[in-house]
């Protein structure tokens, strides 16, 4: 019998176990996910704000093209790329409850700093500091929320913070022009105020932060002695962690197992199909032309891009359930993707604005409904530390590629406002999806089934050590 199912003293009887497994998770439902959520959602108006203060009037200040604007933007997401995997490597070493408050509290300063520029290069210097402090939160807080979750309660959370600021970014433009009847205070125009007060709440949240995130469930102290033996007896039988802390050292060896893992990489492709979708699905590209099409302007066309955003915000939470429930990611992935391709061929085969309004509710669904499916499904079936840590990473610059190519797909390469280029790229990648889902599909089930015959035919003992995920005791999840 495995030692970890051994009972000793200290384990907690059935009973109390039904009660521990109702309380720990919410409990982290309240401490951890919220803080996770917010600084996610900071991230998102930060990173967006720019297009609110061009139209502001940012765009004539600093006398800049649209072409030096797409610049700019590309420019933020580069050194994205280069933090991710780095910063990945190091968040457990450094410890998360530092590591994360400290992005977020430096990334505010340069946020708010942005409101100071008074040249393009000033502009794009900002931009390039904003990419380097906010590279490393997303792969970081899905790293972070996997190592208190275990594998089959990971995808409802990971969902909740995406999609919530997913959501909220359909508001973002209201609080924009909000902001800026503040034009003219402190001799500062309207636009650099969308800064300054962002920026500000930003730095401000970063300081708190530091107080109140726990490093991890066993220096929690929101929990009893006995939650915390639970919840990491929980989240090593569920191959969350490993059950050896030794396991989780550094090593490189790790890091390029998991660039050669066959899930890693088709999974990888997959998030670079959906970078893509979500950039340009994003709440200031193709809803502006749509709902100006049908002749909104304002405030007004802000709320007509709100409902299809509600419609993904739950079919996104209700697929978590059903997909944590029944351990089906890959399929959750294909339904969504199916979507995507109905939604973009809608917008495609059509010229009535209408039509393509309600392509909507189609593709924006099917996008961001994928994205959490997608990293789940990634960390769910690497291991141990590092190589989790490393394929997470791998999978956010991948969709941040995605997002570098969306930015310039939109601009010359697909003019609007029927961007056919653009939507002919997004359906292939959609089958593409599917595709590549199917095939990793295929081969988790294969992979299974030759552990089973292997759990058969040897006992754990005589397994070699270091396998992580290739182990035959580790089950993959589909």
């Amino acid at each position: 019998m495995n030692a970890l199912n051994k009972p000793d003293r200290d384990d907690p009887s059935e009973q109390d176990s039904a009660v521990l497994e109702d309380v720990v998770w919410r409990k982290f439902d309240r401490r951890v996910l919220p803080l996770c959520t917010a600084f996610y959602l900071i991230s998102f108006f930060d990173t967006n704000n720019i297009g609110n203060a061009l139209v502001a009037g940012m765009q004539t200040a600093l006398k800049i093209s649209d072409y030096q604007f797409t610049v700019a933007l590309t420019l933020t997401f580069v050194p994205f790329i280069v933090m991710e995997l780095p910063s990945n490597l190091i968040l457990k070493r450094v410890g998360p409850d530092r590591m994360l408050p400290a992005m977020v509290t430096m990334w505010g300063i340069i946020a708010g700093m942005q409101g100071l520029v008074t040249s393009y290069t000033g502009l794009v210097l900002c931009r390039l500091v904003l990419g380097l402090t906010q590279g490393g939160l997303f792969p970081g807080l899905v790293l972070y929320l996997s190592s208190f979750y275990p594998r089959e309660r990971l995808q409802i959370r990971i969902t909740t913070f995406f999609a919530a600021a997913s959501l909220t970014g359909a508001f973002s433009g209201l609080l924009a022009a909000a902001i800026t009847h503040m034009d003219g205070i402190g001799g500062k125009p309207g636009w650099t105020w969308i800064f300054f007060v962002e920026g500000m709440f930003t730095f401000l949240f970063g300081i708190i932060s530091f107080f109140v995130l726990p490093r991890s469930p066993e220096t929690a102290g929101f929990l009893s002695s006995e939650e915390r033996r639970y919840v990491v007896s929980k989240l090593k039988s569920s191959k969350a962690i490993s059950e050896d802390e030794r396991k989780d050292d550094f090593s490189w060896i790790e890091v390029l197992r998991a660039f050669k893992s066959p899930q890693v990489l088709l999974l990888s492709v997959i998030t670079f199909f959906n970078g893509v979708s979500i950039i340009i699905l994003s709440p200031y590209v193709f809803e502006p032309t749509i709902v100006a099409g049908l002749g909104y302007t304002g405030n007004k066309a802000q709320l007509m891009s709100v409902p299809p955003f509600v419609l993904a915000f739950l079919a996104s939470v209700i697929s978590a359930f059903v997909s944590d429930r029944y351990g089906c990611r890959g399929l959750t992935m294909i339904f969504f993707s199916l979507w995507c391709l109905i939604g973009f061929s809608m917008f495609y085969a059509s010229t009535s604005q209408h039509v393509r309004y309600a392509s909507l509710f189609f593709s924006v669904t099917g996008t961001y409904a994928i994205a959490p499916a997608g990293v789940t499904w990634i960390v769910n079936n690497s291991a141990p530390h590092i190589r989790r840590a490393s394929s997470v990473a791998f999978a956010s610059v991948t969709s941040t590629v995605g997002g570098i190519l969306a930015i310039w797909l939109l601009g010359s390469l697909s003019p609007g406002p029927n961007y056919t280029t653009a939507t002919i790229i997004l359906m292939v990648m959609s089958i593409g999806i599917v595709v590549l889902a199917s095939l990793n599909l295929f081969y988790l089930s294969h992979q299974n089934r030759a552990k089973a015959e292997t759990r058969l035919s040897m006992v754990k003992g005589e397994e070699p050590e270091h396998l992580g995920d290739r182990s035959a005791w580790f089950v993959y999840t589909l």
